[in-house]
């Protein structure tokens, strides 16, 4: 008996007991349905959340704050154990050597606050000082002007030109719409206090060389800057000399080469005694919890198929003792025990297919209803909060129907291997005789 003749068969006897056959497919069916469907919305659920935080910031770069340095004793004259760890030269040095990192960046902040002036309007912004020339290196782009910084020359983030208003307006009176700052001349007024609180301003003025793409992160609020002007300015503040080998830096930007390195190189920081986070540590913790919601959704549909594949055996255990006389008189006439365990095994794999089939084709069936139904919910919801419409709300992808298909095949033949081994062992005598 070739494979297709076994087919035959295996179709031949699964229709002639349709009934049957069809109740214990429709268990099959709702648990397949259940699995697939279930981490389909697990899936869905991770990909919106994945790009609701699309914009979460570059996933290869590194903040790095100063930190306290037990056991680190390399790094400088600050990495005494016990001491805080300033973020100086050694450091940046010892940093850019690991493995994987592109580019390091020292980063600080005007340490007061300062009044901007554009014709009749006024705003403000976050003043960052950068140790670089080129901001292209903080994984930024200009969607206006350059990214090449020089002294007296500012680059501004997307959002800054929002900061502004005028503040002669009358009340009632229609905002002024945000101001084009590329090319213009910002007068920019810093202001401290003495020591018996009167206040103290400084003007100087910077012009705007370049606006920042938005990437929806801290540099769309800021205003770049050498680093050597905002030492100035800084100095100006405190009435003290900008020490960094003793005080280092605020902040570092460590860019990495490959998004897959950033958590590696984010641990190799923190062993040597700093602070360190990246908006990938807090991508992987959604996607690990994501991944365990989907087990969780595949494990409560996989109940289901632990009930279809009772349904199975019982299926193919009244089936052997329905045809015990059949199983005896094809043994009779030549059939050895692996054709007799090959035929009741195939109807129980077929079981499980024809199953695993129909699961397949009504969870999808089901899934596009509900992000149908879902996402137009969902919009509505996000029109009267202002927050983002979610991008998708039921996902299915290629490997989830396959393995549910094939997971359901290999179920029904090993909830009719025991049947089938009876089936295969029944002396053909007894078989005979059997009423």
């Amino acid at each position: 008996m070739n494979f297709f003749d076994l087919l035959t068969l295996i179709g031949s006897n699964l229709s002639r007991r349709k009934g049957r056959v069809a109740l214990t497919t429709i268990g099959v069916i709702i648990g397949t349905a259940a699995v697939v469907l279930l981490v389909s919305l697990g899936v869905g659920l991770q990909q919106n959340a994945e790009a609701q935080l699309g914009g979460i910031g570059d996933l290869t770069r590194i903040m790095v704050y100063p930190g306290m340095g037990e056991g680190v004793v390399e790094i400088g004259p600050g990495g005494v154990p016990g001491q805080t760890v300033p973020i100086n030269q050694a450091a940046i040095d010892t940093i850019a050597a690991i493995p994987g990192v592109a580019a390091v960046i020292p980063q600080d902040y005007l340490q007061s606050w300062a009044i901007i002036r554009v014709g009749r309007l006024e705003g403000g912004g976050q003043i960052i000082g950068v140790g670089t020339e080129d901001m292209s290196q903080l994984g930024v782009t200009a969607a206006q002007g350059e990214l090449l910084l020089s002294r007296g020359e500012v680059i501004v983030g997307a959002q800054v030109a929002t900061n502004f208003y005028d503040p002669r307006a009358r009340p009632g009176q229609e905002p002024p719409p945000p101001p084009d700052l590329y090319g213009q001349t910002l007068n920019i007024e810093l202001v401290k206090y003495a020591d018996d609180g009167t206040e103290i301003r400084k003007k100087t003025r910077a012009r705007v060389v370049g606006v920042l793409e938005s990437i929806q992160d801290e540099p769309d609020w800021s205003i770049f800057m050498t680093m050597s002007e905002l030492d100035g300015y800084n100095a100006w503040v405190s009435g003290q000399r900008i020490d960094r080998d003793k005080n280092g830096y605020n902040t570092l930007i460590v860019k990495v080469s490959d998004v897959d390195q950033v958590l590696d190189v984010a641990d190799q920081i923190t062993a040597l005694g700093f602070q360190a986070w990246s908006p990938q540590s807090f991508v992987e913790g959604i996607s690990s919890f994501y991944l365990v919601l989907q087990v969780a959704f595949g494990s409560m549909g996989a109940i289901a198929l632990l009930v279809a594949a009772i349904g199975i055996a019982n299926t193919m255990t009244m089936a052997i003792l329905e045809r015990t006389r059949e199983i005896g008189l094809m043994k009779a006439v030549g059939a050895n025990n692996r054709q007799v365990l090959s035929i009741f095994l195939g109807e129980a794999a077929g079981i499980g297919f024809l199953g695993g089939l129909g699961g397949v084709l009504i969870s999808w069936g089901l899934g596009q209803i509900l992000n149908v139904l879902v996402l137009s919910y969902m919009a509505g919801q996000a029109v009267q909060t202002g927050g983002m419409p979610p991008t998708v709300a039921v996902v299915t992808p290629l490997w989830l129907p396959l393995s549910a298909l094939g997971f359901a095949t290999l179920m029904g033949l090993a909830s009719g291997l025991y049947p089938a081994l009876s089936a295969a062992t029944l002396a053909p005598m007894a078989a005979l005789k059997y009423e």
